[in-house]
């Protein structure tokens, strides 16, 4: 492992990426913590800590929404844009069209995303401004600016804030390693771990929790990560025959390889669209303050650890599941290439028949994998009742920082491997010079 560690600083490209990747989240850090004007912090961090729907948000952007810092609304506009478009894309013709379009088509898309996110920004930037009016503790309002001026102003500073994230994780996928979006989401998850750990130290040592709950909640957050990983990492590998061919004096084929199918095709992304989705009823109820229906629908029956609450994110996280598969892994596709290269699945004739075959593979091993992730993100609300606990320890939080995790690490061994170093996954000494 620590001979892994050195050859990463020995790829140059390799090198130059991790750097540009910890730079630019250490900006996204220092964003989080520059204060909105007008707004008292820790007026705020007292009255939302008591607001599970908050608190899961502030989750997700890394403790700047309680702080009401110039980062307060995350990334969360611009996940909400992706999945709005990527789901009219499944019925616009227009949108359709661009897909198909090649690297052309997707910068498109990627153009008409970015405008969404400002829209939605705005909108949710308006929303939080009205609902940061209303904060008063003990008499005393989190806002110490005339409304007139402080909404503008605050619509102007979270939106500018969420833009620049959204520069932030597009420069992080181009020049970084990994995933832009998702290390972002990832760094502000684990940006809450000192503390979580801290808190939980504490209820052990002044009594309020038995030594014994807190060891076999940490065996059990171990047990949580392991199945992640395993679940992850599952595949169904389809064998794949090639015929043998001769050309000239050169033999080309002949061999027997297969076509690994995983269970978790589309890997956290589902579980981000889905809690970006049941974000959208409590920012909806910012916009609304003085409307008694609303604020009853959002606090009673779409509260974070409700029935119906946990229902409907779990169902989501399973229709993304193979929304996602679906986008990502296109069996006709892959039936064509292997037809095209005389490739063949043993028992299935190529063409129709073997894309029919991949598909009915892919939608079994899809199921159980999409219900495992939606057990597991629902996980924390169990424990928040049951056991009380922190939720940076539940499984929502879990399955993004393991699957980022893993991701990041593939595509950094994808480099090794390609520049003829060991990876991660494989033990060894370089097999080939330094670059």
């Amino acid at each position: 492992m620590l001979e892994t560690f050195r050859s990463i600083f020995k790829v140059e490209e390799l090198r130059k990426r991790i750097f540009i990747t910890l730079l630019l989240l250490v900006v996204y850090r220092i964003g989080g913590h520059i204060p909105t004007p007008g707004v008292d912090g820790s007026i705020l961090a007292q009255v939302l800590s008591s607001n599970s729907i908050f608190g899961l948000l502030d989750l997700f952007a890394g403790g700047a929404f309680a702080k009401a810092t110039i980062f307060a609304l995350g990334i969360m506009p611009y996940i909400s844009a992706s999945i709005m478009l990527q789901l009219l894309g499944a019925v616009v013709p227009f949108l359709q069209r661009l897909q198909r379009e090649g690297e052309e088509g997707r910068r498109k898309i990627t153009q008409y995303t970015r405008y969404l996110t400002v829209l939605i920004a705005a909108l949710q930037a308006w929303g939080t401004a009205g609902f940061l009016t209303t904060i008063n503790f003990n008499g005393v309002s989190a806002v110490h600016m005339d409304t007139a001026g402080f909404i503008p102003l605050t619509v102007l500073t979270f939106t500018s804030g969420c833009i620049f994230i959204m520069w932030l994780g597009e420069q992080i996928t181009e020049r970084g390693i990994g995933n832009g979006i998702s290390l972002i989401i990832f760094i502000g998850i684990i940006a809450r771990f000192p503390d979580a750990v801290v808190g939980e130290v504490q209820a052990v040592w002044y009594g309020s929790r038995s030594i014994v709950t807190e060891v076999g909640m940490v065996a059990m957050m171990l047990a949580v990560i392991a199945a992640i990983i395993l679940v992850t990492r599952a595949q169904r590998k389809v064998p794949v025959q090639y015929p043998r061919k001769v050309v000239g004096r050169k033999v080309y084929g002949g061999t027997t390889t297969h076509l690994p199918l995983s269970v978790n095709s589309a890997g956290v992304i589902p579980i981000i669209f889905a809690q970006s989705i049941m974000f959208l009823p409590s920012t909806v109820a910012q916009l609304f303050p003085n409307v008694d229906w609303v604020q009853n629908l959002v606090a009673v029956w779409l509260a974070p650890g409700g029935l119906w609450y946990s229902i409907i994110y779990g169902l989501i996280i399973i229709f993304f599941g193979y929304f996602y598969t679906a986008i990502v892994f296109n069996p006709i596709e892959i039936a064509d290439n292997m037809r095209k290269n005389g490739g063949y699945v043993p028992g299935i004739r190529p063409g129709r028949n073997t894309s029919e075959y991949i598909e009915k593979i892919l939608t079994r091993i899809t199921m159980p994998g999409a219900i495992f992730f939606a057990a597991i993100a629902v996980l924390p609300w169990v424990l928040v009742a049951q056991a009380n606990v922190q939720y940076f320890f539940g499984g929502t939080g879990l399955l993004i920082v393991v699957g980022v995790a893993l991701d990041t690490l593939q595509q950094i061994e994808s480099h090794l491997v390609m520049r003829h170093y060991d990876g991660f996954m494989k033990k060894g000494k370089i097999r080939g010079r330094s670059m």
